[in-house]
């Protein structure tokens, strides 16, 4: 007997019960309104979300960075198209445009999530969902990761794992015209802190035109009050005026031998 799927465990059944919660009310009432009707999943793993989505009434296509995952998904589901793509392959974007883009559980692992979401976004059509890990930060910044060596973490075991403000900004960056949180995370405990423990997931959401939801709630692009540069010695506002003081009480002669200097581009030391 074969070992079982990674994401076949029962913590993942948990996880992905009380996202597709979340889900399910917000397309409930957004799929109407909105006219969505393709979707692909990025990431699809073993094919949950793609086949969630085919039930919901979407044509739907799903890709994986892992072949594994996608002959399994192809066994599984046999009424969607599964294709072996890394969501940071620029041919991603080829597979044109789609009504509703879903990317759950894989941002965090990629080495490179700016350019994935600059590819999400010329794919999506009306609607991008994200759900990821996010790293216990306020600022819009990463943390590089490195992951066990697992089916279920990054192609190469390493990744950048973002702030929800980095991801957020990053949604801006990459071309979005808004971005959403969600009022009602999903019910389950990554989504929420506890017991001086961060909160370690996020959903998230991002349109070309703004959405009317109840569930959504707009967000502006974070910034970062620290810049790098803004911690470097600045000179002191009273160098120059010192330097002038000190110029002015040289010699006649002296004076003139700076002037010189200066004209012949020497520097006065």
């Amino acid at each position: 007997m074969s070992a079982p799927w990674i994401f076949d465990q029962g913590h993942y059944d948990l996880l992905n019960s009380s996202r597709g919660s979340v889900l399910r009310s917000l397309l409930d009432e957004l799929k109407s309104s909105l006219g969505l009707q393709s979707a692909i999943d990025v990431g699809c793993g073993l094919g949950h979300f793609a086949s969630f989505l085919k039930v919901l009434g979407f044509d739907v296509t799903a890709v994986d960075g892992r072949q594994q995952n996608v002959d399994e998904t192809r066994r599984r589901h046999s009424d969607i198209r599964v294709l072996q793509l890394d969501a940071q392959d620029p041919q991603l974007p080829a597979l044109g445009k789609f009504d509703l883009v879903l990317c759950f559980g894989l941002l965090y692992h990629l080495e490179n999530p700016m350019s994935a979401i600059r590819h999400l976004k010329e794919m999506t059509g009306k609607l991008l969902l994200v759900e990821a890990v996010v790293y216990p930060a306020d600022e819009p910044i990463m943390a590089m990761i490195e992951e066990s060596p697992h089916e279920d973490q990054g192609l190469n075991h390493v990744a950048f794992y973002p702030t929800e403000a980095c991801l957020l900004k990053m949604f801006y960056r990459a071309g979005f015209t808004h971005a959403y949180k969600f009022i009602v995370q999903p019910d389950h405990p990554d989504y929420f802190a506890r017991r001086g423990k961060p909160r370690i997931r996020t959903m998230l959401a991002a349109s070309h035109a703004p959405l009317d939801s109840k569930l959504l709630v707009s967000t502006p692009e974070p910034t970062s009050p620290v810049h790098p540069c803004s911690l470097l010695p600045r000179p002191r506002a009273t160098d120059a005026a010192e330097k002038i003081i000190r110029f002015a009480k040289k010699p006649l002669p002296e004076k003139v031998k700076v002037i010189k200097r200066m004209v012949s581009g020497e520097a006065d030391r």
